[in-house]
C-alpha cells in the first residue's frame, strides 16, 4: 500500500491529509486560535474536589477548568481505579498534569498526571519503572534487540522513569535510538527546570506544531513522501528530520506548484463531502451519518442497489461495501466516542461474521484505538473509537442560526398557524386598531394564498385589520406581530 502525506500551510491554519492508494483517508486541521492542547504539560491548581465523581477540577489557565479523574492520577507505577480522590489530591494543591483530550463542546480538557513525552521511536514516561515495547512489534528477537539497546544506554543514567518503544522503532539502528534517548532526556531536564521556576496555571511544555507532529507520528515505512506547500515550514521540517529522524528526510518534498496542493489530490472535495449527512456507495447503496453529543449513529441502506441473485446476497454485498466506507468515514470525519452502526439485517451467521471481520480489518489501519462488539439481534454493531480532538464537523462548522442546530425548519404552514395564535393572543390582550405581521416571503405567500380564507375569518372574528409585510432577512420560522 502506497501512502502520501500532504501538508497545506496557511498562516492561521495548518491542514494535513493522509492519502492511501490515491484516496483521502484522514484530515487533521489545526488553527492558531483553536490549537489542540493534547500533549501539553501544565502546572495546575486543584480548584474543586468532587468525591461523588471521584474526580477533581484543575485550573490550568484555560477558559474552563480541566477534568482529572482518580484513575488518571499516578501513584508510583499504579493506577488508582479504587483509590479515594480525597486521598490523592486536595483543594488548592499544585499538580503537574498533561492534557489527554481537548475541550469538546461544553466539556473542559481531560487531564492525567501520568506524563508521557513522545519522540519518533520512543515515549519517555517519568513514572514508568519497566521498559515497554509496542505489541505491534511481533518478532521476539527484534523486541529483545530493542530492549538491550535502550536498557544498555539509558540504564546507566540516574534519571528516573523509563521508555516505551514505539512501533516505528522496528528495524531502526542503535545510534538512531540512542539519539532519540538523548533528545528525550534533554527535553525532560528542561521541563523539570521550568517546573521549578514557573508559577501555577502556567504552560510548561507545548507539543510540536501539526506539520512537525505529522512527520513524527504519521511517517511509516509505507509512506512514500510528505509534500508541503510552505517553503519556510519545509525548511524547518527538513532541519527537524535531519536532526531527529534522518531516515525520513529524503521523503520530504516542497511543493511549489501554482495549483493548491489539496486541489491537486481532490482533498477539498472530500472535505465538503465529509460534512454531508449522506454518503453514497459505489453499488448504489448509501450511509446516513448522524453526529450527536452523546454518540454517532450510522445507518446502512441498499438504496438503488438491487443485486443480481437474491435479497440476502444483495444485503450482504451492501453491508460489506458499507463496512469499508464506514471505516474511512470514521477517520475522515474523526468521529469518536460511542458509535452505533445499523447494518441491514442479515439472516446467515457467516455473513455477519464476514462483515465484522471486514470492519475489523479496515480499522486496523486507524491510528485511533477502537473496540467493536458482536452484531446484535437487531443488526446493530456497537463500537467505540478513542476521541482526543474535535471532529471535522465541529472544527469547520457551527450550529445553523435558522434551526438552532436541529437540522430542520418548521414548515411555512406551521409558522402560519403560530401567527394565527399570536394574533388572537395580542388582540385579546391589547386594544389596537390593526396588526402588522412581519414574516418571510414564503410565509407571507402562504397567508395570501392557501391560508387567505382563514386569515380573513380571523380578521372578522377579532374586528381588526391584519396587514402583511415580507422581510427578506427573516427565516421561515421567524415572525413578529406588531401592534398599530
Amino acid at each position: 500500500m502506497s501512502e502520501e502525506i500532504l501538508v497545506n500551510v496557511t498562516p492561521p491554519e495548518t491542514r494535513v491529509a493522509v492519502i492511501e492508494n490515491g484516496v483521502v483517508q484522514e484530515i487533521i486541521i489545526e488553527r492558531t486560535q483553536r490549537k489542540g492542547l493534547v500533549g501539553n504539560i501544565y502546572k495546575g491548581k486543584v480548584c474543586r474536589v468532587l468525591p461523588g465523581m471521584q474526580a477533581a477540577f484543575v485550573d490550568i489557565g484555560l477558559e474552563r477548568a480541566a477534568f482529572l479523574h482518580a484513575s488518571d492520577i499516578s501513584n508510583g507505577d499504579s493506577v488508582n481505579s479504587d483509590s479515594n480522590i480525597n486521598s490523592l489530591v486536595r483543594e488548592g494543591a499544585e499538580v503537574i498534569v498533561q492534557v489527554v483530550k481537548d475541550p469538546l463542546g461544553t466539556k473542559g480538557a481531560r487531564l492525567t498526571t501520568h506524563i508521557s513525552i513522545p519522540s519518533r521511536y520512543l515515549v519517555f514516561m517519568p513514572e514508568l519503572t519497566n521498559l515497554g515495547v509496542s505489541q505491534k512489534i511481533e518478532d521476539e528477537a527484534e523486541r529483545n534487540r530493542l530492549r538491550e539497546i535502550v536498557t544498555g544506554f539509558f540504564g546507566d543514567s540516574s534519571l528516573s522513569g523509563n521508555f516505551i518503544i514505539r512501533t516505528a522503532a522496528e528495524g531502526v539502528d542503535e545510534e538512531t535510538l540512542k539519539s532519540d534517548i538523548r533528545f528525550l532526556t534533554r527535553l525532560w531536564h528542561a521541563i523539570q527546570d521550568r517546573l521549578q521556576t514557573s508559577p501555577v496555571r502556567q504552560l510548561i511544555h507545548e507539543d510540536l506544531p501539526l506539520y512537525l507532529r505529522s512527520l513524527r507520528d504519521l511517517i511509516t515505512a509505507d509512506v512514500e513522501r510528505l509534500r508541503i506547500d510552505s517553503r519556510e515550514s519545509w525548511q524547518r521540517l527538513t532541519q527537524f528530520a535531519e536532526k531527529l529522524i534522518p531516515d525520513s528526510a529524503v521523503k520530504i518534498e516542497y511543493y511549489p506548484g501554482e495549483r493548491p496542493i489539496f486541489d491537486l489530490y481532490g482533498v477539498e472535495d472530500e472535505i465538503q463531502k465529509a460534512l454531508e449527512q449522506k454518503v453514497v456507495l459505489k453499488s448504489g447503496g448509501y450511509l446516513i451519518i448522524d453526529q450527536t453529543e452523546a454518540m454517532t449513529t450510522i445507518d446502512v441502506n441498499t438504496g438503488a442497489f438491487v443485486g443480481h441473485r437474491n435479497q440476502e446476497e444483495t444485503i450482504f454485498k451492501t453491508n460489506m461495501e458499507a463496512a469499508q466506507a464506514i471505516c474511512r468515514q470514521l477517520r475522515l470525519r474523526n468521529l469518536g466516542g460511542i458509535i452505533i452502526i445499523d447494518f441491514i439485517d442479515m439472516v446467515e451467521d457467516e455473513h455477519k461474521r464476514q462483515v465484522l471481520r471486514a470492519l475489523e480489518k479496515c480499522l486496523a489501519r486507524d491510528h485511533a484505538k477502537t473496540h467493536i462488539t458482536e452484531v446484535s439481534s437487531l443488526g446493530l454493531v456497537e463500537m467505540t473509537r478513542k476521541r482526543t480532538r474535535e471532529s471535522l464537523e465541529h472544527i469547520l462548522c457551527e450550529p445553523c442560526p435558522c434551526c438552532g442546530g436541529r437540522g430542520s425548519l418548521k414548515t411555512a404552514e406551521t409558522t402560519c398557524y403560530e401567527i394565527f395564535r399570536e394574533i388572537l393572543r395580542e388582540a385579546r390582550q391589547f386594544d389596537v386598531e390593526s396588526l402588522l405581521v412581519l414574516a418571510s416571503q414564503e410565509v407571507v405567500d402562504r397567508l395570501l394564498d392557501e391560508e387567505s380564507a382563514t386569515l380573513a375569518e380571523l380578521g372578522s372574528f377579532i374586528g381588526k385589520t391584519i396587514r402583511l409585510q415580507a422581510e427578506s432577512l427573516y427565516s421561515q420560522e421567524h415572525y413578529d406581530v406588531v401592534l398599530i
